[in-house]
């Protein structure tokens, strides 16, 4: 297998990031969820986390990464985001706000900076597992260090 370098894997390099590259494998066209690339990765759900994306009233884009066994509570994902209330985007939406697609949106290397929420329970890890941007790989890394990079906020978000 040739060696991939996503978007978010040359953003990670250019800022001398420490990173892991983990892959799994999808046959073209399947969705597998975040709970299956877990096992597929051999790691625990607690450290794999997903990108989701939602809009507020107000219009603006917000990202919210979450443990993949985990769901987002959009009062407390509004709360966060100072806005009255908040929704998912459609799935058909997420590339032209993201530059990704569905099953690979990192939280690095989208195609504008949105404001970006991390559930609180990756400060307890030494690292953390998200999209690599491409279906089929993640990349693992610092908490400390995505935080520093995508000037993201720890806070409570999940049910």
């Amino acid at each position: 297998m040739s060696k991939v370098k996503t978007n978010a894997m040359r953003i990670l390099d250019s800022n001398k990031i420490d990173y892991k590259i983990l892959s799994y494998e999808t046959k073209k066209g399947e969705h597998i969820d975040g709970v299956e690339v877990a096992h597929q990765i051999g790691r625990d759900v607690s450290e794999v986390y997903k990108t989701l994306v939602a809009q507020g009233s107000s219009k603006n884009i917000y990202v919210y990464v979450i443990p993949v066994n985990e769901n987002l509570d959009l009062k407390k994902a509004a709360k966060v985001a100072n806005e009255k209330n908040v929704a998912m985007i459609n799935v058909n939406d997420i590339n032209k706000f993201t530059g990704y697609i569905r099953g690979g949106c990192s939280p690095i290397g989208m195609k504008k900076i949105y404001k970006t929420f991390v559930n609180e329970s990756a400060i307890d890890l030494s690292t953390l597992i998200v999209s690599a941007g491409k279906i089929g790989y993640q990349v693992e890394l610092a908490p400390t260090d995505l935080q520093e990079l995508i000037n993201c906020e720890f806070k409570d978000i999940v049910k």
